[in-house]
């Protein structure tokens, strides 16, 4: 199987989905501003994403799919389905009664979460409501995850990279359209996030179907194959746990902060998650699925060129992001949100984080490429320890950074606590041999830092000759900042060109997988 293509193609349909992300928070920055209400929507919507990377693509995903893989390999079809019915009925049985369990909670999870609301008693109330009607997304999204996993198993990769599109289709008509009719009209996003989990579930399914893997979610906690995930999901959810445990801490941080902090954090947190989502989580889906596949039979050799092919590819794409993300910071802030109620201060605001977490970027993207080596071999209980010491770390430079930099330290504390995971992770990779580093490392550094110079240097020099970023309609600042992109990105290029990089040095076609 040609990977990178597979990635190419994982890569455009997240674009897709992270551009229609972006029009979705420009909608609600241009609506709804940066304060209050916006502010108990993020806590409301952040909750049930952050049980959703615990119970899905968490956990979950670390555990189901080298088993399933496993399954795929080496038993017959009528086992595999009794698997992923076992499994969706254990999913389903434990998820609703959560649920059930945070509806009914939902003020005591607000005062847990965001204590710092409670000096706010209207906001308090709002963010419980909305908080009420998008917990039941957890299931919904959870579901999503699980077809997802098993469909990049079979090798369908690009229905489930799409997916993630249709939640903010969802928020993007509702914020449109249906605003009006709810009092506040922000409670009109939680109800589209809801809807949205049911339209991830629902356009997946008949791709299952063609698989011939969709079959009735049953209970049976006996099942050898349930057994099997449920030790492994154990010590994984603590490890998940553990990084959106980090998250939260920042959120209750933010909620003491003056009123806006949580939205400037979250706005930064968007333009990020775009390099993020495209290169971290692209990588981390094939590798995990690939890497699980070579070790179920036995290729360990194939499986350390996995591991050094996505590091390549890693620093190829995640530094010169890294660096574009935090000298393009304001354009960005100013073409994307700054339009009646989001203000220059909130851009300034914004812009202060996301270059805390342009810091960061590279050290994120690399735990994603990192960690699904340890998950391929079942062995979690390593990035488990090594996420207990990054929280750890994490809070302390919360404490040390949050005076200073305000909302923008909590951002810096997570991306300078991903490189400590990243080094930790390599560490113990090299240490357990599952990945040996292969030649032309030195010169392939040196090469990179050169075309990310030449870049630079193009994008400021860019920057240089262009009017202030307020000025104009919508879509020439869109057209300028585009045509900035596309030229630091030729400069980047073209010099890796000249320097002797080629496409398909990265097209090595894998065994059969």
């Amino acid at each position: 199987m040609n990977l990178f293509k597979a990635l190419a193609t994982i890569s455009i349909m997240t674009i897709f989905s992270r551009i229609l992300g972006f029009i979705r928070d420009m909608l609600i920055a241009r609506y709804f501003g940066a304060g209050m209400t916006t502010d108990a929507f993020f806590v409301a919507f952040k909750l049930p994403n952050l049980l959703r990377r615990i119970f899905a693509e968490g956990a979950f995903s670390q555990a189901f799919v080298p088993i399933l893989a496993e399954y795929k390999k080496q038993h017959s079809k009528k086992d595999i389905h009794n698997f992923i019915s076992y499994v969706s009925g254990m999913l389903i049985l434990i998820l609703t009664i959560i649920i059930i369990l945070g509806i009914l909670t939902s003020p005591w999870v607000v005062y847990i979460t965001a204590p710092g609301f409670l000096n706010y008693t209207d906001k308090f109330k709002l963010t419980c409501s909305m908080l009420r009607i998008t917990f039941p997304y957890i299931l919904l999204i959870s579901l999503s995850a699980l077809v997802s996993a098993i469909l990049t198993t079979w090798n369908y990769f690009s229905v489930p990279s799409l997916t993630p599109a249709f939640l903010n289709i969802s928020i993007i008509f509702f914020t449109l359209f249906f605003t009006s009719y709810f009092n506040p009209p922000i409670i009109a996003l939680a109800w589209a996030v809801t809807l949205g989990g049911v339209l991830q579930l629902v356009y997946q399914l008949p791709s299952l179907k063609k698989i011939d893997m969709l079959v009735l979610p049953r209970f049976n906690i006996s099942n050898a194959g349930v057994c099997r995930v449920i030790r492994v999901m154990g010590p994984a959810i603590i490890g998940v746990s553990i990084s959106q445990i980090s998250l939260m801490i920042n959120t209750i941080f933010a909620s003491f902060l003056v009123s806006g902090s949580v939205s400037w954090i979250y706005y930064a947190d968007r333009l990020m998650e775009f390099p993020s989502g495209v290169l971290g989580v692209s990588l981390g889906t094939i590798l995990l699925s690939s890497l699980s596949k070579t070790i179920s039979v036995g290729y360990f050799k194939e499986s350390s060129y996995l591991i050094d092919w996505g590091l390549r590819l890693c620093f190829i794409l995640a530094l010169p992001s890294s660096i574009a993300l935090g000298l393009l910071s304001k354009p960005l802030i100013t073409v994307l949100f700054q339009y009646r109620q989001f203000t220059s201060f909130d851009t300034k605001m914004t812009q202060n984080a996301l270059i805390a977490y342009a810091i960061g970027l590279m050290g994120l993207i690399l735990v994603k490429v990192l960690a699904p080596a340890f998950y391929s071999y079942q062995n979690i209980k390593t990035p488990v320890k090594i996420a207990i010491l990054t929280l750890i770390l994490t809070q302390f430079m919360n404490l040390v950074f949050i005076c200073p930099f305000k909302h923008a330290g909590l951002a810096l504390s997570i991306g300078l606590a991903a490189y400590f995971n990243a080094i930790l992770l390599y560490w113990q990779l090299r240490k357990q041999k599952m990945y040996i580093p292969q030649p032309g490392w030195s010169i392939f550094i040196i090469k990179i830092v050169v075309a990310v110079m030449i870049m630079t240097v193009a994008i400021t020099g860019l920057m240089w000759l262009m009017p202030e970023w307020d000025s104009g309609v919508i879509l020439i600042r869109v057209l300028r900042l585009i045509g900035i992109i596309l030229a630091g990105a030729s400069s980047y290029l073209g010099t890796l060109a000249f320097l002797g990089f080629r496409i398909n040095s990265f097209t090595h076609k894998f065994f059969d997988i």
